[in-house]
């Protein structure tokens, strides 16, 4: 991945966003190595970004702005559902939804599946503020293939989050039907699922395709909503929320306790994150 990284700095480059590049200052490479899937790179910005932490060349987590992507996906789905018990976390690895999760006292217990053990042990190395609930007593986290994982699962969870990389390479089979009905069948009465849905800006087709296919499958409520992120392409990433019961709005909220220490969640950002331009819902109205 060191091509990436050319006169100091790391140029984020992919097929899936083709013509255009973030570049990012490099001031010291902390890891870079390829793992049984992925190259797997970690350096440190010589700017407001911090740590920075990639998977075959995309970035995935940098210290500055994890909160945002880590916060929404998480509290979201956990606020839409009147009392989560158990949940279930597709990739996500590096444990920053895992750490969301866990501070709805509801949870008893928190799987978590990734196929790539590197992860983990990197963001334990690097970023023991993302990872720090990889070792909670209510976190079980399981090494091996989500799609394979859901095999055997039936009626076990009341969320599901699927926190995978861009749909190419480990994380492809977690963008199609097959899995989706997997993921259907592995939930509870009630449950939600949530899913990376990409950007809008230049992945509206795959957008498109998956609301059209999640509904064929069955979810009476599938919903679209969006993220800032500023070091993801574009500056924004959505997600996907599916089930049979409306999430558009909290049916809890956060303790001021909790409010008081989130930096991006909040009951008005809930709302406000599935308010899509007009050209968005047009295309999803097709």
């Amino acid at each position: 991945m060191t091509d990436q990284i050319g006169k100091g700095w790391f140029s984020e480059m992919s097929p899936m966003w083709p013509g255009q590049a973030q570049s990012l200052e490099v001031e010291e490479v902390l890891w870079n190595e390829k793992s049984d899937f992925q190259d797997v790179l970690v350096f440190k910005n010589k700017g407001p970004w911090g740590k920075v932490f990639a998977l075959d060349g995309a970035i995935q987590v940098t210290e500055k702005d994890e909160f945002s992507y880590h916060e929404m996906m998480a509290h979201i789905p956990l606020f839409s559902h009147p009392e989560p018990k158990q949940v279930l976390i597709i990739g996500g690895g590096d444990g920053g939804v895992m750490r969301e999760v866990l501070k709805h006292p509801s949870v008893e217990k928190v799987t978590l599946c990734d196929v790539d053990k590197m992860v983990p042990e990197i963001s334990k190395k690097f970023f023991p503020q993302i990872s720090c609930s990889l070792d909670d007593p209510r976190a079980c986290v399981h090494i091996g293939d989500g799609f394979e994982f859901l095999k055997d699962k039936a009626d076990m969870y009341d969320v599901m989050i699927v926190d995978s990389s861009d749909p190419e390479g480990p994380a492809s089979t977690l963008f199609g039907k097959d899995f989706y009905e997997r993921c259907r069948k592995s939930l509870k009465k009630g449950g939600l699922l949530v899913t990376q849905g990409e950007s809008y800006w230049i992945h509206l087709d795959l957008i498109k395709s998956m609301t059209k296919f999640q509904r064929e499958i069955g979810f009476e409520h599938v919903n679209y909503a969006n993220i800032s992120m500023p070091t993801y392409p574009c500056g924004n990433i959505g997600f996907f929320i599916c089930g049979d019961t409306p999430c558009k709005a909290p049916v809890r909220e956060p303790t001021p306790e909790v409010q008081e220490k989130l930096q991006m969640y909040s009951p008005d950002i809930h709302r406000v994150a599935f308010v899509l331009p007009p050209f968005v819902q047009r295309a999803l109205q097709e």
